[in-house]
């Protein structure tokens, strides 16, 4: 008797055991479902976090940039105004110079114009 009563509950062991094998196995499934879609959700928030970041790290460099491209350019515009006025005044400074040494050599050749005129009357006497 004793020997069918064990055959009995190991039968009953082996067929409920299955089922509750199952069970632990569709739940252990069902579990790692919400584990993964959990997992996917602090992905995403993560990922839209850093897109975020980003995108403010591009607004403050690009601001940054057009700040020193425009006071590069003031510079730049400061600098060419400096420059212009300075050839301005080296270009009149030569070409008062320029004019100076004209008049002189005009003079020169004047004069020596009437040497050689005054050299030839004398020689046509």
């Amino acid at each position: 008797m004793m020997k069918k009563f064990c055959i009995t509950v190991m039968g009953a062991i082996l067929a409920l055991g299955s089922a509750m094998f199952a069970q632990n196995v569709a739940g252990g499934v069902k579990d790692l479902g919400k584990d993964v879609n959990k997992g996917a959700k602090k992905t995403a928030k993560g990922t839209e976090k850093a897109a975020d970041k980003t995108a403010d790290a591009s607004k403050d460099v690009a601001k940054g940039t057009a700040k020193g491209t425009e006071k590069a350019a003031d510079k730049t515009a400061d600098a060419t105004k400096g420059a212009a006025k300075d050839t301005a005044k080296g270009t009149d400074k030569a070409a008062k110079a320029t004019a100076k040494g004209t008049v002189k050599a005009a003079d020169k050749t004047a004069d020596a114009t009437k040497d050689a005129a005054q050299k030839t009357s004398d020689a046509v006497k």
